[in-house]
């Protein structure tokens, strides 16, 4: 069996702009019989929406072969037994909706409130009171830090960046003086329910990625085989400078090089 779990931000497509080849490549593996799933740090959306935009760009694709960071959060509490226990959030709606799926309850206002977990993702609309309120969480109030992802970029059009989730987990840290437990790349576990999911060997599994940081760095620690698109964030340059440990086992121009 042959698993390939594509990164979508920078592999598949920068924003709303397709990357080419992509389609092409990834309905070539499924034709094949190949498992192809779908891996993102973002989590600003739910599952079905991935599977949406997919379908936008020509790639077809359900809720169960995609797997986000928001997604493994909500799974994760849920499996610790977390269900009904109190959560802020700094993030957007695809994070809110994934924990309230479980059964978390969110809460607005965590000031003066006694608060389980601050759980935090990209937040486009991120301000110094969402910021207060998370740090009062977890410094006054003892509440969980959660990172579903610690980005520090998001690739936009153009091979532009943004800030990424990361950004703002690391503006909380500092204030808060607490680390976060973090679920999303290169934390093994969006990779390992993918595994549990389909059954495969991580021997079985590729992963594509731009990010030597994030996808790399996630195939390597599960034991997997890893290919760097250059579509995204990481450059030539960039893998040639990094250490051996780190760099993928192969490296492709674009997509129309898989399989």
């Amino acid at each position: 069996m042959n698993l390939y779990v594509f990164d979508m931000d920078g592999v598949l497509w920068a924003m709303d702009d397709p990357i080419p080849h992509a389609c092409e490549a990834i309905a070539r593996l499924q034709a094949r019989g190949d498992l192809v799933y779908y891996l993102t740090n973002n989590s600003s959306k739910t599952r079905q929406d991935y599977v949406e935009k997919l379908a936008r760009f020509g790639i077809s694709a359900t809720r169960e072969t995609v797997m986000t960071s928001a997604y493994a959060t909500a799974q994760i509490l849920r499996a610790e037994g977390h269900v009904g226990k109190s959560v802020y959030v700094v993030g957007e709606q695809g994070l809110r909706r994934e924990l309230e799926a479980v059964g978390m309850r969110l809460v607005e206002h965590a000031e003066g409130d006694r608060v389980d977990f601050v759980v935090v993702g990209w937040d486009r609309e991120f301000t110094y009171r969402k910021l207060a309120l998370a740090h009062a969480a977890i410094v006054r109030g003892g509440a969980a830090f959660i990172a579903t992802n610690r980005d520090a970029t998001y690739p936009d059009t153009g091979g532009r960046t943004l800030p990424g989730g990361g950004a703002l987990v690391a503006a909380i840290q500092t204030c808060a003086g607490v680390a976060p437990r973090t679920i999303g790349k290169p934390e093994p576990h969006t990779l390992e329910l993918i595994l549990r999911a389909t059954g495969a060997s991580p021997q079985d599994c590729l992963v594509i990625g731009d990010r030597l940081d994030t996808d790399i760095a996630l195939g390597k620690r599960v034991g997997a085989r890893t290919a760097l698109a250059l579509t995204g964030v990481t450059s030539l340059r960039d893998v040639e400078a990094a250490a051996p440990e780190q760099r993928p086992d192969l490296i492709l121009r674009n997509l129309s090089e898989l399989p």
